[in-house]
């Protein structure tokens, strides 16, 4: 019976592996990524991606409620397979003190994006969404689907919308599934 606790105990510090998705680093060209924001519905929220000296992207801008406003986001088209092992999204970020969404879909035409939020604490972060508990939404609605069960990833995105009008920064090192 010692044994088996012991076991369990080794298996919770093991590390697994992690297989990178995106990693941001000072090779690459953040131009792949696209800027998508509340101005498709007639607000006027402004965001940028840049990538920082030191190799991060960094997710910024102002979310303003005018007009009918209030989002901002960046998405990225990128064709991931996942295996029945894959049970996380990795995310290492470093946030404002704000609320983002982290969003997939299995492919580029649905029109419902599976989301996950998540808080940022101002310091460095790996933050952990388990894939199973990423729910359907569309035009901010939740819909009455089944959670993210699919096979593959075509779009990951990030967004912030807070409901509140707010100038934001995250910076982002890596996004990966486990």
């Amino acid at each position: 019976m010692k044994f088996a606790f012991l076991l369990f105990w080794i298996t919770l510090f093991i590390p697994t592996e992690m297989e990178s998705i995106y990693s941001f680093t000072t090779q690459n060209s953040v131009s792949e990524w696209r800027i998508v924001n509340d101005g498709v519905m007639g607000g006027i929220s402004k965001s940028s991606l840049l990538l920082t000296s030191s190799g991060h992207g960094k997710f910024a801008g102002h979310v303003s409620l005018a007009n009918n406003g209030g989002f901002a986001s960046i998405q990225l088209n990128k064709k991931i397979g996942l295996t029945a092992e894959n049970k996380f999204v990795l995310l290492k970020v470093k946030g404002d003190g704000k609320q983002y969404e982290f969003r997939i879909k299995a492919k580029t035409s649905q029109n419902a994006s599976y989301v996950h939020p998540f808080s940022t604490s101002g310091e460095w972060q790996l933050i952990k969404l388990p894939l199973a508990q990423f729910y359907p939404q569309f035009f901010g609605r939740i819909l009455d689907s089944p959670n993210f069960n699919f096979q593959t990833i075509e779009q990951l995105s990030f967004l912030i919308a807070n409901k509140r009008e707010e100038d934001f920064e995250l910076l982002i090192d890596f996004i990966g599934v486990e």
